[in-house]
């Protein structure tokens, strides 16, 4: 499936139920990427802006490029209001930003479905000199029974799905060859999410069945069972590595 369509009709799921992204990831690019509120951003493979706003409400000019209208008009409407707010429908491999115009580029939750080679030859056209690119996924962890048995409720429901795109398969040295010398970092980060929600987030991946699926009400059936064993308060939480990679392209 072409990866620029992958997540329409998985839109709105994402945006509501997705985790956002820690303030202390602006903390760590402020003080290791000289990064200010002065900054122009692209940031490419905006989604549904949820990184984006974070920039946003830091002072940021950010372009927000996104190949999927259906993403790109959730981000739009949420994100017009902000001043520094660009909506451009494009790809990483063409981003159709001027050349020298931007002094970071960020990748959220997306750099795994870049065609690698031409993506990196776009962002060395648009990253100004001394610019950073900076790579974030939100990495749940194993780190509970909870989040163990979640792990393999999701191996249940893609089975033996070829099509799956996982950024764990991306290796550091694969990372580090894109961006050059590179530096890496992780930041703790949590959600906690009711059933609703919890059933959202499991909906919000590609490999997953949507409502008027085959396959659906067996993951509801079993979302439900999981969480009525693991809520506390009527709520689950998912802890995540908030995982940083920056370079700039040497």
């Amino acid at each position: 499936m072409d990866p620029r369509t992958r997540f329409s009709k998985r839109a709105e799921y994402y945006d509501a139920y997705r985790p956002k992204y820690p303030v202390a990831l602006l903390n760590y690019l402020e003080s290791q990427l000289s990064f200010s509120r002065r900054a122009i951003v692209a940031d490419v493979g905006s989604g549904t802006g949820i990184l984006t706003e974070l920039l946003l409400r830091n002072g940021n000019t950010v372009f927000g490029v996104e190949p999927n209208e259906d993403m790109r008009k959730i981000a739009e409407a949420k994100l017009s209001h902000y001043l520094g707010f660009r909506s451009i429908n494009a790809s990483a491999e063409a981003t159709t930003l001027r050349s020298d115009s931007v002094d970071f580029i960020t990748a959220a939750q997306s750099f795994h479905w870049f065609q690698s080679k031409e993506a990196r030859t776009e962002f060395r056209r648009i990253l100004r000199k001394k610019g950073w690119v900076v790579v974030i996924w939100n990495t749940r962890k194993a780190s509970t029974p909870f989040l163990r048995e979640y792990e393999r409720l999701v191996t249940r429901i893609v089975g033996d799905k070829k099509n799956r795109v996982k950024h764990e398969d991306l290796s550091e040295a694969t990372m580090c060859e894109f961006l050059g010398e590179c530096k890496r970092t992780q930041l703790d980060n949590s959600q906690e999410l009711d059933l609703r929600g919890m059933i959202g987030r499991l909906v919000s991946a590609s490999y997953s069945p949507l409502p008027s699926e085959p396959l659906y009400e067996e993951l509801v059936e079993r979302a439900t069972d999981l969480f009525n064993r693991y809520q506390q308060g009527g709520r689950v939480t998912f802890e995540y590595w908030t995982e940083v990679y920056a370079g700039q392209l040497s």
